[in-house]
């Protein structure tokens, strides 16, 4: 898809709204439906809202969703151009079942809408053998037979000349790991919902719930009260204005696009995504290939970035301007990994991580209300869930359980 074409799909998401005529939930209840009742409304499309209205609205459910801004847009998590999927899991094993459901959802997804998502370029992995990135990626793919060769100095030099890697490291390549386009995942989520007969507001956002009779009451900045049996909260760094949690972190993050002086050398059919680790910086880097800009929305150049926890932030003001500091920062590692292969900084733009306080996930009905699902907290590595987590939520609105393996996702750890 062209990005022209692309932007159009985008926008016209802002403009469509299809009532549902169906009720899954209020069938069997004595209330009447009216114009502004649902058997669930969704805050947040974003990332896990939108794929929470599609699979919801695909089970036949009565859809509402509300998000504060456009679909998509840059002021959240899940903009800029690309993220990695990768089934190698270092931050635990835990989350290679959700990962093995993601990788099929992805691909139905494709399918039924009938565009590319999901790029398979491989992820070159390195560090030092003792990092939790290169010790923790072994152990989900020993547990769970993950493709995952390891490849010495010489074989880095002659496949990835690119990078400049100390001597020493351990070097890993995942095969079947790749990109995700997040923008294109996300309005076609959201278009999927629409065409399943949901409806979908842009720019309202949700100020307040309350529970009301067997019902629940959510009202927004239009002075709209809409009415449902089931909420899902999933608002992303905005989750605790309405999920009262206080244990949440938000921090503002910087990604970067650089400019080579080989654009070849990089170009999507030549250069995988990659991770690198050292004992000496926080967090790990992470980079992807140049996506040809004809046909891929957002910045031409060298996507890369630090993931590590950043800035304490609010939401809703956001430092979004890089100092020259923060540039010359990033600028400075790039050149040093792949030293003579950089000429500058393209664009460096800001997104915001909503962090738990163990970095993990929250997927799981309110503590003090199961008509309620939270989902939250994905700290900096959730998007690649997406497809999933949907399916998930899904679920629990539905049955009230998932048959994913879910327990460490939820809320009663921090008990």
């Amino acid at each position: 898809m062209k990005r022209r074409e692309f932007l159009q799909k985008s926008i016209a998401v802002s403009t469509l709204s299809v009532n549902n005529p169906k009720s899954k939930i209020y069938s069997d209840t004595k209330i009447q439906l009216k114009g502004n009742d649902y058997d669930v409304i969704v805050l947040g499309v974003g990332s896990m809202g939108s794929s929470s209205c599609y699979h919801l609205s695909k089970k036949g459910f009565k859809v509402l969703g509300l998000e504060q801004f456009d679909i998509p847009n840059d002021k959240g998590s899940h903009n800029g151009q690309s993220r990695i999927i990768r089934k190698a899991y270092f931050e635990h094993p835990s989350y290679v079942p959700l990962l093995e459901g993601a990788y099929k959802n992805w691909k139905k997804l494709e399918n039924e809408y009938g565009d590319k998502i999901y790029y398979k370029t491989g992820l070159a992995y390195f560090g030092p053998k003792n990092h939790l990135l290169i010790k923790g990626s072994l152990e989900s793919a020993e547990k769970y037979k993950i493709e995952f060769n390891q490849f010495t100095k010489k074989e880095q030099l002659k496949n990835y000349p690119q990078f400049n890697i100390p001597i020493g490291y351990t070097n890993i390549f995942e095969k079947n790991a790749g990109l995700i386009i997040p923008e294109k995942a996300i309005v076609a989520f959201t278009k999927l919902a629409l065409k399943n007969g949901a409806t979908i507001n842009t720019n309202e956002k949700a100020i307040e719930w309350l529970k009301k009779d067997n019902v629940i009451e959510v009202k927004t900045n239009k002075g709209r009260i809409y009415q449902c049996r089931k909420l899902v909260i999933s608002t992303g760094a905005w989750i605790s204005e309405l999920a009262q949690f206080s244990n949440l972190e938000v921090t503002r993050q910087i990604i970067a696009w650089a400019k080579p002086k080989n654009n070849e050398e990089f170009s999507l059919n030549n250069f995988p995504c990659w991770t690198y680790a050292n004992n000496s910086s926080e967090g790990i880097f992470y980079g992807f290939p140049i996506l040809p800009s004809n046909s891929f929305h957002g910045p031409f150049g060298l996507k890369f970035a630090h993931h590590f926890k950043g800035e304490l932030t609010n939401p809703n003001n956001v430092k979004r301007s890089i100092s020259n500091k923060e540039e010359k920062k990033l600028l400075n590692f790039i050149k040093g990994l792949m030293p003579n292969k950089i000429e500058s900084i393209n664009t460096v733009k800001t997104c915001l991580y909503s962090y738990t306080s163990d970095e993990d996930f929250i997927v799981d009905k309110h503590p003090e209300n199961e008509n309620i699902v939270i989902t939250g907290g994905f700290s900096g590595h959730g998007f690649k869930f997406a497809s999933i987590i949907g399916e998930i939520v899904s679920d629990l609105v539905d049955k009230g359980n998932s048959k994913y393996p879910i327990d460490f996702l939820k809320i009663k750890r921090f008990n």
